[in-house]
């Protein structure tokens, strides 16, 4: 989805649920527990989408930040030009105790894993 939108000229946004156990984003711009990200090439750098997590660095208030989100607190995705995307169900959730391992620092390259489920999506209009 971030590819389409990208590729189609828009500008990606996703919606987290701050409270999900190994979210790095910073604190003082969530609100009630939930934070919107501009995920685009031009307001990330490094960004790193992974089947298991989301990271990049961001600039916050001119201050840098480095941002790390496991897939299962990203609740949807969406256009910021027209707010279409997609949300994620909570049947799209792992089970509790089924949690991804951190991604690597940034500092060294990604390493492969375990194959991933297949996450299933839902049209938001």
């Amino acid at each position: 989805m971030h590819e389409w939108l990208t590729d189609n000229m828009q500008t990606p946004h996703v919606v987290v649920d701050a409270g999900v156990t190994g979210v790095q984003v910073p604190r003082q711009f969530v609100r009630d527990g939930k934070i919107v990200l501009n995920v685009s090439y031009e307001a990330t750098s490094a960004l790193l989408l992974k089947n298991d997590w989301v990271s990049f660095g961001a600039r916050f208030g001119g201050v840098a930040h480095e941002v790390k989100l496991p897939m299962q607190a990203i609740l949807g995705i969406y256009s910021r030009e027209s707010g279409q995307g997609m949300i994620f169900s909570e049947d799209d959730l792992p089970p509790p105790g089924d949690e991804p391992s951190p991604p690597p620092p940034s500092s060294s390259p990604p390493s492969g894993g375990d194959e991933p489920r297949r996450p299933r999506l839902t049209v938001v209009k």
